[in-house]
């Protein structure tokens, strides 16, 4: 079976090819002789109920430096496509929304990776509060009074924006802190949203897991393990990977979330384990992949690859 699959993705020349996921969907994509198109989601239009966008053909290779080769560009319906990879990273603003509703007008005559419509739904720091058995105490919030009251109850906390990424903006504010005021104040002014707070969980010096699931099934996972003086562990902020295996609570959580989540049709997860806590569900544009196979984990763009074709089978 040979697809056309596109790929819809930050600037390709920007990405860091050591850690990237979607470069490696794409590598594998390739290797199983799939016909690869690529376009930056600003580039989508729709015309008369018609979405297009100019795709480039993309060839790629696993070379830093020299990665990518496109082809021109011409505007092709979106519709001629078997497979969209939604790939772009957040933040999760109108932008992402509204592509997100273009996408939708596609998928699933075109499968779309993930669905459009359940990623909309799925804001990953509101979508897991909906297994709050398996979280540690959390608020969303940006009322000052109740930030306090939640203070006072749980001593240490995380504040966090609601829509953030890749550990930006994630502070730890202790029972007794002198600049929660100027933190509340800067996080007024900068997030029109609520926040995410939560109990602070000491444990986090020991790693948060990034735990990989595919249609469902929890299929590798990494321990990323914040630097020293960094509560962050995100790999983008200097968090190391380390192998990993899954303790019996990691298990439950991934038996209990993910019939949910292939029954929404969201093929590709990462979820984010804090000593036997939940605190995310990835949907948007997951990681992990290349990490995970670097220290000597399954090779998961194959069996997201695996996934795809059997749904388009």
């Amino acid at each position: 079976m040979v697809l056309n699959v596109a790929v819809q993705m930050d600037p390709i020349e920007r990405i860091n090819i050591t850690g990237d996921s979607t470069f490696a969907m794409l590598l594998e994509a390739q290797a199983r002789g799939h016909r690869l198109f690529y376009y930056t989601p600003d580039q989508l239009s729709m015309r008369n109920g018609e979405v297009s966008a100019p795709m480039r053909t993309l060839q790629v290779r696993d070379v830093a430096g020299d990665h990518f080769t496109v082809g021109d560009a011409e505007r092709t319906p979106l519709e001629q496509l078997d497979v969209v990879l939604m790939r772009q990273d957040p933040p999760f603003d109108l932008a992402y929304i509204t592509a997100t509703h273009l996408l939708e007008r596609i998928h699933p005559k075109v499968l779309v990776v993930n669905d459009p419509a359940e990623v909309r739904n799925a804001p990953e720091k509101i979508f897991v509060t909906h297994f709050p058995q398996l979280m540690p105490p959390t608020l969303i919030s940006r009322d000052k009074a109740e930030i306090e009251a939640f203070r006072r109850e749980y001593g240490a906390i995380v504040m966090k924006p609601l829509h953030g990424h890749g550990g930006a903006a994630v502070l730890r504010v202790l029972p007794e802190d002198p600049n929660f005021g100027s933190m509340f104040d800067l996080f007024s002014v900068t997030f029109r949203e609520p926040w995410v707070i939560q109990r602070f969980l000491p444990e986090v010096t020991q790693g948060d897991k990034r735990i990989i699931l595919v249609e469902g099934k929890a299929l590798g996972a990494v321990n990323r393990v914040p630097a020293p003086n960094d509560i962050r562990s995100n790999m983008v902020r200097g968090g190391a990977a380390n192998a990993t295996e899954l303790t019996e609570r990691e298990r439950e959580i991934c038996e209990t979330i993910g019939p949910e989540l292939a029954r929404r049709g969201l093929i590709f997860v990462g979820i984010d384990v804090i000593d036997g806590n939940l605190t995310e569900i990835n949907v948007t544009s997951p990681t992990g992949i290349r990490a995970i196979r670097r220290i000597g984990g399954p090779d998961l763009a194959s069996a997201m690859w695996d996934a795809i074709e059997a749904r388009r089978a």
